[in-house]
């Protein structure tokens, strides 16, 4: 593919994890002659879940042909399990797109889509599981690749998901030259980021307080499937 030729659409929903967007629009806009766009079904700002608005730059009826389609999660997520409007956009795009993506809790709208079946593919770990009952098969890694669905982790992960996506478009030093332009070296002051490094306390406690959310996202998943 070349550089000139690629364009890359983000997903902007309301109640998104907003670094699960920024995270890898930072590498996406750094890539040779790139266009990325942010699309929502309106021009008017995009809340995300903490409170930080983001502007659209293209509409569902205006957006481009794409090359990449990217859904980020967040706990705007769960309402898109039943957006019609916006799971067909999704599935209209993906037929064009060379690679569908999402990070995080994204794949859960890809797999709502019908976007993962029979696919590898991951999400933040307090809801991997669900990407079962929507026919992946859930992965416990950071950025899994299967032909051409590429998905990251849980928030932080959309940096080494982008990065990843660029390697597969441009090509493995196109992308380090990226990683060290934004000094991605990450070095965390504490060893707890994951299920396999937190402590079985520290564990428990995410899981109790996520547990009420999560149930609601089970909810939501468990309809979806009930559609495929």
């Amino acid at each position: 593919m070349s550089a000139s030729s690629v364009s890359i659409g983000l997903l902007l929903f309301p109640g998104l994890t907003q670094l699960d967007l920024t995270g890898p629009f930072e590498v996406f806009a750094r890539a040779p002659a790139a266009e990325v766009h942010l699309i929502w079904k309106t021009l008017d700002p995009v809340v995300s879940d903490r409170g930080m608005a983001i502007l659209p730059t293209a509409t569902f009826a205006t957006c481009p042909a794409l090359d990449v389609i990217c859904v980020p999660g967040g706990p705007g997520q769960i309402a898109l399990m039943e957006d019609a409007e916006t799971l067909t956009f999704i599935r209209q795009k993906s037929e064009q797109a060379s690679l569908i993506t999402s990070v995080c809790t994204g794949s859960l709208i890809l797999g709502a889509a019908g976007l993962l079946q029979g696919y590898r593919a991951t999400s933040h770990w307090a809801s991997l599981d669900q990407l079962a009952l929507l026919g992946a098969q859930p992965v416990s890694e950071r950025v899994v690749q299967d032909s051409n669905r590429i998905t990251g982790a849980g928030v932080t992960s959309g940096i080494d998901f982008a990065l990843s996506v660029v390697a597969a478009l441009y090509g493995s030093e196109t992308a380090q030259n990226i990683q060290l332009h934004m000094e991605y070296d990450p070095a965390p002051p504490f060893s707890c980021g994951s299920p396999r490094q937190a402590s079985p306390e520290q564990l428990q406690q995410a899981k109790a307080q996520a547990a009420p959310f999560i149930a609601r996202r089970l909810e939501a998943t468990l309809k979806a499937a009930q559609k495929l």
